[in-house]
């Protein structure tokens, strides 16, 4: 059987990055780009065995829905050319920005896609609740059995039974800071909360305010905020008491939640450590998030603490890296000496149809082959928790932080637990809340009481 590359994303990942794919095990020729496009040549090879026992799948087409759109799709439509190739199926992607709303639109209406990247484990408890979701066929909870954390595969069932494997990762436990500035000042980075805390208060009594934070974001401001709480629970009550947190099997406002939010009342409710750069206390909560940090270039600030992602948000020409303008270190742990919790989100890939075509796409999606291909044509911002993906595959030194991190044995993960509670709390009441927090100094206690009693009743 003989393929040769074909449309766009086969232009782009075997001429345009200088990639030649070996597509063994199913007698397909080499496919040799010729080193175009100025990226570092690499050789990527997939065996194709593994899909040969799904069939003859040659004319078969996979429909792909995602919230990932252009230009942000275009490694994803590159990095299925392997798969195109070994098993003659074409893969049909579609992104839109009305994903969560219109991917349940379509499943109602009985327009499921064949396949859908899904970042909310409670959407696809929903969906599989519905009857939409099959469950995942065996070749890719092999592959996750292997090759994820195991809360990984807990956060892709519903009710013991496992339907949709991770796809990419992002890890939000990380505070920004310059090196240059640390190196310049005496500054080592903190190992333990202990030492973040004295830390700041050694560069407060500079008079200089350590800290710069926003939780603005238009309709969805107090996000940021959220993620501050979930990581100080991980670290103050453990990982237990955050499931139990998380899916309200303790009430919202448990006196360890209440410590939890006083403790990271310390730092953004502390005049003399915030907000740098921008303004006191209140102004965090008008300061858009994705400014927040800047005041980190011009010296006025020294961390901010925001996700993997933030990366994204520096301008253009900020040189990311342990060298370079800016950098990140994980949040640290809060006592002991153990290390420290990461707080992450994700996606998933739920199919619609046990359709062979769509159970080897699935499969291929939950691969190593698939997650070091993905790497190689991805640009900074990009990571998977597959701990077969090579860090060294990962052009940006915060995405290979972040992969070293999930890939930790040590290390415990915990899913965003906005993400996981019903949407009018962590999409809604929480945000609001913590916004007031911010803005109105409305108490710890006050808050989290409000959204217990916003919790709803089923």
């Amino acid at each position: 059987m003989t393929k040769r590359a074909r449309g766009r994303g086969a232009a782009a990942l075997a001429g345009g990055l200088g990639l030649t794919l070996l597509l063994t095990g199913c007698g397909a020729d080499e496919v040799d780009g010729g080193g175009g496009g100025g990226a570092a040549a690499a050789d990527t090879e997939i065996d194709c065995a593994p899909y040969e026992e799904f069939g003859d799948l040659e004319g078969e087409t996979v429909s792909v829905y995602t919230s990932i759109v252009d230009p942000e799709d275009q490694p994803h439509i590159d990095s299925y050319v392997p798969f195109e190739e070994c098993t003659g199926v074409d893969v049909e992607y579609e992104g839109s920005r009305e994903f969560e709303a219109q991917l349940v639109v379509r499943t109602q209406s009985g327009n499921a896609p064949d396949i859908a990247f899904i970042p909310q484990p409670g959407l696809l408890a929903n969906l599989v609740r519905s009857g939409d979701v099959v469950a995942a066929p065996a070749q890719t909870e092999a592959n996750v059995d292997e090759y994820w954390d195991e809360s990984w595969k807990e956060y892709g069932s519903v009710d013991g039974e496992f339907y949709a494997a991770p796809l990419g990762a992002n890890a939000k436990s990380f505070v920004w800071y310059s090196p240059s500035a640390f190196e310049e000042a005496g500054y080592g980075v903190p190992q333990t909360w202990d030492e973040m805390i004295a830390l700041s208060e050694e560069i407060a009594a500079t008079g200089a305010k350590p800290w710069c934070a926003g939780i603005g974001s238009g309709d969805a401001t107090g996000w940021p905020a959220t993620d501050w709480l979930e990581d100080v629970v991980l670290r103050t009550a453990g990982p237990e008491v955050y499931d139990q947190w998380v899916n309200h099997e303790i009430p919202f406002n448990d006196p360890r939640i209440v410590e939890a939010l006083n403790t990271v009342g310390e730092i953004l409710k502390n005049p003399e450590f915030v907000n740098a750069g921008l303004g006191e206390v209140q102004s965090i909560a008008s300061t858009e998030f994705g400014d927040a940090g800047l005041p980190i270039l011009d010296g006025s600030c020294w961390m901010h603490r925001q996700a993997s992602f933030y990366q994204a948000n520096w301008p253009e020409g900020t040189e990311v890296g342990p060298d370079g303008d800016v950098f990140a270190f994980p949040l640290p742990p809060i006592g002991g000496d153990g290390t420290a919790p990461v707080l992450g989100g994700g996606e998933f890939t739920a199919a619609f149809n046990d359709d062979p075509a769509t159970q080897a796409f699935q499969t291929y999606l939950s691969s190593p082959e698939w997650a070091n291909i993905k790497a190689q044509v991805s640009g900074p911002g990009w990571v998977s928790a597959n701990t077969g993906l090579d860090v060294d595959n990962l052009e940006s030194p915060v995405d290979q932080l972040s992969a070293e991190l999930f890939q930790d044995p040590e290390s415990v993960f915990r899913f965003d637990g906005s993400d996981l509670m019903p949407a009018e709390i962590g999409a809604g009441r929480l945000w609001t809340e913590l916004t007031n927090w911010i803005a109105n100094d409305k108490s710890s206690e006050a808050v989290l009481t409000d959204v217990e009693q916003a919790w709803p009743a089923s």
